[in-house]
């Protein structure tokens, strides 16, 4: 029983080095391959502002137990 746990021992530690080795070279060929990418923010155009008039056609909305409605406003 020794043999085996010992046999199992040797193939669990080959397969971690194998796979960290492996993750390794992969993160190396990955970067080797690709031109730097710079790191910023990207810029976000704001978001679009609602019609006029936008109040009075969702005073008819009917709120529910925490307050809140639903309105769909449509524009052309």
């Amino acid at each position: 029983m020794t043999g085996r746990r010992r046999l199992w021992r040797w193939v669990v530690t080959v397969w971690v080095i194998t796979v960290a080795v492996a993750a390794g070279l992969t993160l190396w060929l990955q970067d080797s391959a690709q031109p730097p990418v710079p790191r910023r923010w990207e810029k976000a155009d704001p978001s679009p502002s609602l019609p006029e008039g936008w109040e009075s056609a969702c005073a008819s909305a009917t709120p529910d137990e925490n307050g809140r409605g639903a309105c769909v406003v449509v524009t052309r």
